[in-house]
């Protein structure tokens, strides 16, 4: 009937990725058709968290994170970085206080 109930913990672990993983590219795609109102300094916290969500992120979509972490950075006028790994809760964090930057 399409009930599906997370109760271990590796459903608990995936569920979150996933709802950080949707957040995240909500919040890019918003971002995106902002870019020229944003501040550099913002742009440049968005390409870190696009670089963040690369390996919590499976297959191709890890790649596209990475570009647009790139876009975002030069578009900021900061050189590229190399990515810390961010816990997913952690991150979930961070994507929470752009949104409220971004979106308003």
């Amino acid at each position: 009937m399409g009930v599906h109930l997370v109760t271990s913990d590796a459903a608990k672990a995936f569920a979150a990725r996933e709802k950080v993983m949707g957040r995240g590219i909500s919040l890019l795609g918003i971002a995106s058709s902002k870019v020229k109102t944003l501040d550099k300094a913002t742009l440049e916290q968005l390409g870190d968290v696009s670089a963040e969500l690369v390996p919590h992120a499976l297959g191709t979509t890890g790649k596209l994170f990475h570009v647009t972490a790139r876009l975002l950075w030069a578009t900021a006028g900061v050189k590229e970085k190399e990515a810390k790994f961010v816990d997913i809760l952690e991150l979930d964090k961070k994507i929470e206080k752009l949104e409220k930057k971004v979106v308003g």
